[in-house]
């Protein structure tokens, strides 16, 4: 029996499969959610009860790794944080810590430094076929979510200045966001599928090619 986990290839393998410009739409690609993490961060809405803010970025970070595949998705969000660490504005307003690095440190620091593991385990459940049905790509962007919010919530109680304690951060970091977070997650699973049909519609077959090419080159 086929391993139901086996490498079958991402949205962007697939998509880029013989073509003459494959590295220079990869690294177009990486350029491109990079600069949407960046975008996504200035759409914030500040809430009275907690530091951090709503953003869109999640849903962001979770389609760069679905699309992308675990590598380059990981790579487009250490890029991000090296582009907030130099001190461009690509954070979320704060009126409490400039841009810069020390954002690392503030109430947010554990849900950026989330950013390139949750893009990873996305792109890795993605690379094993898991986008291309909704209740899978489901599946796949709720890990990458969880990562998110395992990060967040433990640097807020534990190492953030100052820390709040295990059950503050829940309040102030978890509970608030879950619900808008997960609508966004079942929208931009809702995503991936069409993409792959479109692929496939326009390689004409059934994406085996694209599959083959990840097998001898990778992402």
């Amino acid at each position: 029996m086929q391993n139901s986990l086996e490498m079958r290839g991402t949205l962007l393998t697939s998509a880029v499969a013989g073509a003459r410009m494959g590295l220079a739409i990869r690294v177009a690609s990486v350029a491109l959610f990079t600069a949407l993490t960046a975008a996504a961060a200035q759409v914030s809405i500040p809430l009275p009860f907690t530091p951090v803010p709503l953003t869109l970025q999640p849903m962001v970070v979770l389609l760069g790794g679905a699309v992308l595949g675990a590598r380059l998705g990981m790579l487009t969000q250490v890029l991000y944080l090296l582009a907030g660490i130099a001190g461009l504005p690509v954070f979320a307003a704060s009126p409490a810590l400039p841009q810069g690095a020390l954002r690392l440190i503030g109430p947010t620091g554990g849900y950026l430094m989330s950013y390139p593991f949750a893009a990873y385990v996305t792109g890795w459940l993605a690379e094993r076929g898991l986008d291309r049905r909704y209740v899978t790509s489901v599946i796949a962007m709720a890990c990458g979510l969880a990562v998110i919010f395992a990060f967040g919530v433990l640097w807020l109680a534990l190492f953030a200045r100052p820390a709040v304690g295990l059950s503050a951060a829940l309040r102030t970091g978890l509970y608030p966001f879950l619900p808008v977070d997960v609508f966004k997650l079942l929208v931009a699973a809702a995503v991936m599928p069409g993409l792959w049909r479109v692929v496939k519609e326009a390689d004409g077959g059934d994406g085996e090619h694209g599959t083959r090419s990840t097998r001898r080159h990778g992402d």
